[in-house]
């Protein structure tokens, strides 16, 4: 009985980390990565122009629309979506494959594909990040120098309708600026919770 106790807590997560552009969803996974936490962290399929500083494999995978198309077709993503103009995807083998290590499983997914990741796996457990306030998130947003005015105030606009969504979330999160270990440890105190439920989370796809 007392085995069978230790192994239920030992049953791998799969932690969806989502939450608006700009919360620093990346930063707060890089961080976790360069710390050498012993999680397993799945990449997005993207059909975005890669950066100059990603690297294809690691931050995400970056592959032609007609790739993209083919892995849809193939039903190869466990979610997809339009984000922004292009599409980003989770591939379901690399998932699968994740979770059978035994490891827990973190991925970072906007908030559409949060909710649909929810519908597939109810077991889940979702957390979303946030700002400590929306100058914090437009100033960060700016920052990134990486959009029009026009796509910066798309994202604005597409992040207060994302943030209605977070009644779908099981935890709140606020990564507020020069707090990022912080953050990082709330997260790490959400799983190690998480890991000391009475009743597990079980995670099947």
């Amino acid at each position: 009985m007392h085995e069978n106790l230790i192994q239920r807590q030992n049953q791998p997560l799969l932690i969806v980390i989502s939450g608006p552009s700009g919360v620093g969803k990346d930063t707060v996974l890089n961080r976790m990565k360069e710390i050498g936490l012993p999680f397993s962290f799945v990449v997005t399929a993207t059909t975005r122009v890669k950066r100059s500083d990603e690297v294809d494999g690691a931050d995400y995978f970056f592959v032609s629309s007609d790739e993209f198309a083919r892995m849809i077709e193939h039903d190869e993503l466990l979610e997809y979506a339009i984000v922004y103009n292009d599409y980003k995807g989770i591939p379901k083998k690399q998932v699968k494959k994740a979770l059978t290590s035994g490891k827990d499983v973190i991925m970072r997914v906007d908030v559409q594909g949060a909710e649909t990741v929810r519908s597939i796996c109810p077991e889940a457990l979702l957390i979303f990040l946030t700002t400590s306030s929306e100058e914090e998130l437009i100033g960060r947003l700016k920052n990134r120098q990486t959009e029009t005015d026009e796509g910066l105030n798309l994202r604005i606009a597409t992040a207060r309708k994302e943030l209605e969504r977070v009644d779908v979330f099981d935890y709140l999160v606020v990564n507020a600026d020069q707090k990022l270990d912080e953050t990082v440890d709330i997260i790490l105190a959400i799983i190690k919770g998480e890991h000391h439920r009475v009743v597990p989370r079980r995670v099947t796809l």
